[in-house]
């Protein structure tokens, strides 16, 4: 499929993208800003619908499917365009020796969503409108990732995958360590407080120490990307999340619980890290949920030679990159034989912050590298 007949100017997709920040979409509450989306390929032609899932689907050229999410984390940030002029002006009454402004620099919209991932997300619905590749807008990613499940259950694999998620606008991220998590508990009978022996609240405790201990040093093996994160993007990393204990309700038991996630680097699997885990259980029980693998990708593929190609092109030195966390990559490489990565505008130091904003010359220059590498992966 060719792309659309009107094309996509620089003012439509910040239009597009500022409307999308401004509709609230946690978790759950995607609804009003994938209608927001879905018009913006209707009034440009393109065959779009709403799945099942909640997911928008506008369906084209399949040599690249572009996708990121469109739910965020709660939290509510004031959104405003805030103009070069405005920084400049604060930042030369707060300092003497400031006496002039950077003509340069671009506008930033503040926002939930902005960087995390709404500036990726309207920055690759305006390339494929104008390239007419495919495109699909997932939910739930900051969850359950029920989106993107749906996706792969429902749809053959695509010639290649770009996901979207902040890298930088001149950074291409290649790979991401997986993630795992439990619930743990265990029980004591009730006895008087004067007592030595270890309740549930002291072995939960005792439990996660020895959890930490075992799984110390535990190291994967990763290839051909640079990351100050690169010491921390090869270890297991273990994160208690939530934690509880007291007496039952009954007064007859102590009860401990705790909510513990696991990130997995390419190397280790989810297998040995339960086995670990569980080795160190005593008289607990743990429940896991369904893990998701690490990804690690070639900057050799089709998809890292068209990033590196198209961020020169637009003036930049392109950055390959590997992320600590865990993202719908991951499900999609585990699931379909195709090459990927994972990119869009934004500091990902931003994600889910109290200050998340985005740089508009930044999400232009992003617009323009998504549609050189889609152009070259139609080639």
């Amino acid at each position: 499929m060719s792309a659309s007949d009107e094309a996509v100017s620089s003012e439509a997709a910040r239009e597009l993208l500022v409307d999308l920040v401004k509709i609230s979409s946690p978790t759950g509450e995607e609804a009003e800003c994938a209608e927001r989306l879905a018009a913006f390929f209707e009034e440009r032609g393109r065959e779009v619908w709403i799945d099942e899932a909640g997911n928008v689907r506008a369906p084209a050229d399949d040599s690249v499917l572009l996708t990121s999410h469109i739910d965020t984390v709660p939290g509510d940030i004031p959104v405003r365009v805030e103009e070069a002029s405005e920084r400049n002006t604060a930042t030369a009454e707060g300092n003497e020796n400031v006496s002039e402004t950077n003509e340069e620099e671009s506008p930033q919209l503040w926002g939930r969503g902005s960087v995390d991932a709404k500036g990726p997300l309207a920055a690759m619905a305006a390339a494929a409108v104008e390239t007419g590749v495919s495109f699909v807008g997932v939910v739930g990613e900051e969850t359950d990732s029920r989106g993107a499940r749906h996706l792969i259950a429902d749809r053959e694999a695509p010639d290649a995958v770009v996901n979207g998620e902040p890298s930088g606008w001149d950074g291409v991220t290649l790979g991401y360590r997986g993630f795992l998590a439990g619930e743990y508990a265990t029980s004591t009978d009730s006895t008087h407080t004067s007592r030595p022996e270890p309740n549930a609240i002291q072995e939960a405790m005792d439990w996660w120490q020895s959890v930490e201990s075992a799984l110390a040093g535990s190291t994967g093996a990763g290839e051909g990307a640079e990351s100050s994160e690169q010491s921390v993007f090869e270890q297991v990393t273990a994160k208690p999340v939530e934690f509880s204990g007291g007496t039952a309700d009954d007064g007859l038991s102590v009860e401990a619980s705790a909510e513990v996630q696991f990130r997995i680097p390419p190397g280790e699997t989810a297998e040995e890290i339960r086995e670990t885990v569980e080795d160190e259980l005593g008289s607990g029980t743990i429940d896991w949920q369904e893990p998701i693998p690490p990804v690690m990708e070639t900057p050799r593929s089709e998809v890292g030679r068209a990033f590196r190609r198209a961020i020169r092109r637009v003036g930049g030195d392109p950055r390959l990159l590997r992320k600590t966390g865990t993202s719908d990559m991951n499900l999609y490489a585990g699931a379909w034989d195709c090459p990927m990565a994972t990119y869009g505008p934004g500091d990902s130091e931003l994600d889910h912050a109290p200050n998340e904003h985005l740089d508009l010359g930044e999400f232009d220059r992003a617009v323009a590298v998504l549609e050189s590498v889609s152009e070259t992966l139609q080639e």
